[in-house]
């Protein structure tokens, strides 16, 4: 890289719009601004691309925040095609369709939360009313109709007929389901959502899950991708399931990670791009950059950032 670009100062102004906070941080130079402007930048591109196929990857955690409803956004705009991420975001987001979640902090104590039937999810306050209770009364007789159709369902037919029978429209599965978005959910026994389909199970036994033809799906939109293009939030399952898969048609073609894990042990969620184009799950010429930081802070202001440029365009 040639030092030919100068830095320059930021210029504060008011009012002052999320977009133009954003394009003074491209010039700034240092340190995560300058990332955050890049990740604007990509995502913008993939979204104006109309050959390319958008996944969103994301862990549990952020439903329970109210960043579930930038997520909710994008999918009411239509503006990605693919979802893929874990059980718990089933559960949080249809828990928060018939009950609350309340604000806590990460130092209360958390013997005393669970005399009270409280878990913490960080910050945030789950009772036992808002979570596992509420999802077993009203999953059970979803589960019932849902199953008295077919017994074989992949987790995308399952996630597609619970959001058939919602009507909330502060629901991240109502609006996939409304817009076509397929969520994929590997991991689907790793939460109350699949603890409540083990239960179904236990009295229906020829009731069953089928994986594979979640795979076949994933595999066919892979492959009929003109191009592909990802939003990583965090790690895990949800992060390798959308590079793995992508590695098969010669990696993806631009990616933004949002992540606060380190890559010095070794982990899936820790690993930076560049380690996925060693593996061809992302292109050597992808557009890329890694953002280190609480996602509930730099999602909503790359979201916004890229609203304000793209309009009403989905």
């Amino acid at each position: 890289m040639s030092a030919d670009r100068p830095v320059k100062d930021m210029r504060i102004k008011i009012p002052m719009t999320v977009d133009e906070l954003i394009r003074e941080m491209k010039d700034s130079g240092g340190f995560t601004s300058r990332k955050l402007s890049d990740a604007v930048d990509i995502v913008e591109k993939m979204l104006r691309d109309e050959m390319c196929t958008v996944f969103l990857s994301f862990p549990a955690c952020i439903m329970a925040t109210g960043t579930r409803g930038v997520i909710v956004e994008l999918a009411r705009r239509k503006l990605i095609d693919v979802i893929i991420t874990t059980c718990g975001t089933l559960d949080h987001d249809l828990a928060r369709c018939w009950k609350d979640y309340y604000h806590g902090d990460f130092f209360m104590d958390d013997a005393e939360l669970r005399k009270r039937g409280i878990s913490r999810l960080g910050n945030i306050l789950v009772p036992d009313e808002s979570y596992g209770l509420i999802l077993e009364e009203k999953l059970a007789p979803l589960f019932e109709e849902i199953f008295n159709m077919k017994n074989s369902l992949s987790t995308r037919e399952i996630i597609d007929a619970v959001g058939e029978r919602l009507d909330n429209t502060d629901s991240l599965i109502y609006w996939c389901h409304r817009n076509s978005i397929p969520i994929f959910v590997p991991g689907i026994t790793d939460g109350a959502f699949g603890t409540q389909l083990w239960m179904y199970w236990q009295t229906h036994r020829k009731m069953s899950i089928d994986l594979f033809k979640d795979e076949q799906d994933l595999s066919d939109i892979v492959f009929e991708a003109k191009k592909t293009g990802a939003i990583i939030i965090g790690g895990g399952i949800s992060k390798h399931h959308t590079i793995w898969w992508n590695q098969f048609r010669g990696g993806l073609d631009s990616v933004v990670y949002l992540t606060t894990a380190q890559e010095y042990d070794g982990s899936l969620s820790g690993a930076r791009v560049r380690e996925a184009v060693s593996w061809g799950k992302v292109k050597e010429t992808a557009d890329e950059v890694t953002v280190e930081g609480d996602a509930t802070i730099t999602f909503p202001i790359i979201v916004a950032s890229v609203l304000e440029r793209i309009g009403d365009q989905n």
